[in-house]
Protein backbone atom coordinates (compact mmCIF):
# COMPACT_ATOMS: atom_id res chain seq x y z
CA UNK A 1 0.00 0.00 0.00
CA UNK A 2 2.86 2.41 0.80
CA UNK A 3 4.32 1.96 -2.69
CA UNK A 4 0.95 2.53 -4.34
CA UNK A 5 0.56 5.68 -2.25
CA UNK A 6 4.03 6.82 -3.31
CA UNK A 7 3.18 6.29 -6.99
CA UNK A 8 -0.11 8.19 -6.74
CA UNK A 9 1.45 11.11 -4.85
CA UNK A 10 4.84 11.33 -6.61
CA UNK A 11 5.93 14.56 -8.25
CA UNK A 12 6.79 13.12 -11.67
CA UNK A 13 7.99 16.53 -12.85
CA UNK A 14 10.98 16.22 -10.51
CA UNK A 15 12.43 13.27 -12.49
CA UNK A 16 13.64 11.89 -9.14
CA UNK A 17 12.77 8.22 -8.54
CA UNK A 18 10.96 6.85 -5.53
CA UNK A 19 13.68 5.41 -3.32
CA UNK A 20 13.34 2.22 -1.28
CA UNK A 21 16.03 1.10 1.17
CA UNK A 22 15.73 -2.32 2.82
CA UNK A 23 17.62 -3.22 6.01
CA UNK A 24 17.38 -5.93 8.63
CA UNK A 25 15.68 -3.56 11.07
CA UNK A 26 13.69 -1.26 8.78
CA UNK A 27 12.39 -0.42 5.32
CA UNK A 28 12.52 3.21 4.22
CA UNK A 29 10.45 4.58 1.33
CA UNK A 30 11.11 8.13 0.15
CA UNK A 31 8.84 9.80 -2.35
CA UNK A 32 9.71 13.11 -4.02
CA UNK A 33 6.08 14.20 -3.68
CA UNK A 34 4.97 16.74 -1.11
CA UNK A 35 2.03 17.44 1.13
CA UNK A 36 -0.50 20.01 -0.08
CA UNK A 37 0.57 23.50 1.04
CA UNK A 38 -2.04 23.81 3.79
CA UNK A 39 -1.46 20.31 5.25
CA UNK A 40 0.48 19.35 8.33
CA UNK A 41 1.72 15.92 9.36
CA UNK A 42 -1.10 15.86 11.93
CA UNK A 43 -3.68 16.39 9.17
CA UNK A 44 -2.07 13.67 7.02
CA UNK A 45 -2.22 11.13 9.86
CA UNK A 46 -5.83 11.97 10.73
CA UNK A 47 -8.97 11.52 8.67
CA UNK A 48 -8.56 13.65 5.56
CA UNK A 49 -9.96 14.05 2.06
CA UNK A 50 -8.04 12.62 -0.82
CA UNK A 51 -5.82 15.01 -2.77
CA UNK A 52 -3.55 12.80 -4.89
CA UNK A 53 -0.82 14.64 -6.73
CA UNK A 54 -1.64 12.40 -9.71
CA UNK A 55 -5.41 11.79 -9.81
CA UNK A 56 -5.17 9.86 -13.09
CA UNK A 57 -2.70 7.39 -11.55
CA UNK A 58 -4.91 7.08 -8.44
CA UNK A 59 -7.95 6.49 -10.66
CA UNK A 60 -6.11 3.77 -12.63
CA UNK A 61 -5.22 2.00 -9.35
CA UNK A 62 -8.86 2.28 -8.24
CA UNK A 63 -10.20 0.85 -11.53
CA UNK A 64 -7.63 -1.97 -11.42
CA UNK A 65 -8.77 -2.86 -7.89
CA UNK A 66 -5.46 -2.02 -6.21
CA UNK A 67 -7.11 0.59 -3.97
CA UNK A 68 -10.65 0.66 -2.59
CA UNK A 69 -11.09 4.41 -2.48
CA UNK A 70 -9.03 7.54 -2.46
CA UNK A 71 -7.97 9.03 0.86
CA UNK A 72 -7.55 5.82 2.85
CA UNK A 73 -3.91 4.96 2.08
CA UNK A 74 -2.43 6.11 5.40
CA UNK A 75 -5.26 4.47 7.35
CA UNK A 76 -4.68 1.16 5.52
CA UNK A 77 -0.90 1.33 6.01
CA UNK A 78 -1.38 1.77 9.76
CA UNK A 79 -3.95 -1.05 9.90
CA UNK A 80 -1.67 -3.44 8.02
CA UNK A 81 1.17 -2.61 10.41
CA UNK A 82 -1.06 -3.53 13.37
CA UNK A 83 -2.11 -6.77 11.63
CA UNK A 84 1.55 -7.72 11.12
CA UNK A 85 2.47 -6.77 14.69
CA UNK A 86 4.87 -3.99 13.74
CA UNK A 87 4.79 -0.34 14.84
CA UNK A 88 3.14 2.22 12.59
CA UNK A 89 5.74 3.81 10.31
CA UNK A 90 7.46 7.10 11.05
CA UNK A 91 6.34 9.81 8.63
CA UNK A 92 8.82 12.58 7.79
CA UNK A 93 7.50 15.26 5.38
CA UNK A 94 10.86 17.07 5.18
CA UNK A 95 13.70 16.70 2.67
CA UNK A 96 11.59 17.79 -0.33
CA UNK A 97 9.43 14.69 -0.13
CA UNK A 98 7.77 12.24 2.21
CA UNK A 99 9.76 9.50 3.93
CA UNK A 100 8.12 6.50 5.58
CA UNK A 101 10.22 4.32 7.85
CA UNK A 102 8.79 0.91 8.70
CA UNK A 103 10.46 -0.72 11.71
CA UNK A 104 10.79 -4.48 12.12
CA UNK A 105 8.92 -6.43 14.76
CA UNK A 106 11.31 -6.26 17.74
CA UNK A 107 10.86 -9.94 18.69
CA UNK A 108 11.53 -11.14 15.15
CA UNK A 109 14.41 -8.71 14.79
CA UNK A 110 16.15 -10.21 17.84
CA UNK A 111 15.84 -13.68 16.28
CA UNK A 112 17.20 -12.51 12.92
CA UNK A 113 19.99 -10.42 14.43
CA UNK A 114 21.08 -13.34 16.61
CA UNK A 115 21.61 -15.37 13.44
CA UNK A 116 23.14 -12.36 11.65
CA UNK A 117 25.60 -11.71 14.49
CA UNK A 118 27.04 -15.17 13.96
CA UNK A 119 27.38 -14.44 10.23
CA UNK A 120 28.89 -10.99 10.88
CA UNK A 121 31.58 -12.56 13.03
CA UNK A 122 32.79 -14.26 9.85
CA UNK A 123 32.70 -10.92 7.98
CA UNK A 124 34.72 -9.26 10.74
CA UNK A 125 37.55 -11.78 10.45
CA UNK A 126 40.57 -9.92 9.12
CA UNK A 127 38.74 -6.58 8.97
CA UNK A 128 41.35 -4.90 11.22
CA UNK A 129 44.16 -6.22 9.05
CA UNK A 130 42.51 -5.10 5.80
CA UNK A 131 41.38 -1.66 6.95
CA UNK A 132 43.27 -0.73 10.08
CA UNK A 133 41.85 -0.38 13.56
CA UNK A 134 39.92 2.90 13.19
CA UNK A 135 38.39 2.11 9.80
CA UNK A 136 37.37 -1.37 10.92
CA UNK A 137 35.79 0.16 14.02
CA UNK A 138 33.85 2.62 11.83
CA UNK A 139 32.47 -0.26 9.74
CA UNK A 140 31.39 -2.05 12.94
CA UNK A 141 29.75 1.11 14.30
CA UNK A 142 27.83 1.61 11.05
CA UNK A 143 26.67 -2.01 11.10
CA UNK A 144 25.25 -1.41 14.57
CA UNK A 145 23.70 1.98 13.79
CA UNK A 146 23.12 3.01 10.19
CA UNK A 147 22.17 6.54 11.28
CA UNK A 148 25.36 7.23 13.23
CA UNK A 149 26.79 10.70 12.59
CA UNK A 150 30.41 11.59 11.87
CA UNK A 151 30.55 13.38 15.24
CA UNK A 152 29.27 10.25 17.00
CA UNK A 153 31.90 8.16 15.20
CA UNK A 154 34.62 10.59 16.30
CA UNK A 155 33.40 10.51 19.90
CA UNK A 156 33.15 6.70 19.98
CA UNK A 157 36.68 6.31 18.61
CA UNK A 158 38.08 9.26 20.56
CA UNK A 159 39.46 10.89 17.42
CA UNK A 160 38.84 14.30 15.86
CA UNK A 161 35.84 14.86 13.62
CA UNK A 162 38.25 15.61 10.76
CA UNK A 163 40.05 12.28 11.27
CA UNK A 164 36.70 10.45 11.39
CA UNK A 165 35.56 12.16 8.19
CA UNK A 166 38.82 11.32 6.36
CA UNK A 167 38.55 7.64 7.38
CA UNK A 168 34.91 7.57 6.23
CA UNK A 169 35.92 9.06 2.85
CA UNK A 170 38.53 6.30 2.42
CA UNK A 171 35.95 3.62 3.29
CA UNK A 172 33.53 5.12 0.75
CA UNK A 173 36.24 5.25 -1.93
CA UNK A 174 37.16 1.60 -1.29
CA UNK A 175 33.51 0.53 -1.55
CA UNK A 176 33.05 -0.58 2.06
CA UNK A 177 30.29 1.92 2.87
CA UNK A 178 28.02 4.35 1.11
CA UNK A 179 25.79 7.19 2.21
CA UNK A 180 22.10 6.96 1.32
CA UNK A 181 20.21 10.22 1.48
CA UNK A 182 21.29 13.60 2.77
CA UNK A 183 23.65 14.36 5.67
CA UNK A 184 20.65 15.03 7.89
CA UNK A 185 18.09 12.27 7.70
CA UNK A 186 20.14 9.87 5.59
CA UNK A 187 21.88 6.68 6.70
CA UNK A 188 24.93 4.50 6.05
CA UNK A 189 25.01 1.18 4.24
CA UNK A 190 27.83 -1.27 4.89
CA UNK A 191 28.56 -2.99 1.57
CA UNK A 192 31.33 -5.42 2.53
Amino acid sequence: MALLNALAHKDYGSAIPIQVSVYDHQIVIWNPGHLPDDWTLEKLLGKHPSRPFNPLVANAFFRAGYIEAWGRGIEKIQRECREHDIPAPDFDPGMSGLMLTFHANPRRLREVLGERARLDEGLDEGLDERLGENRAAIVRLMRKSSRITVSEVAKALQISRTAADKNIQVLKARGYIRRVGPAKGGHWEVLK
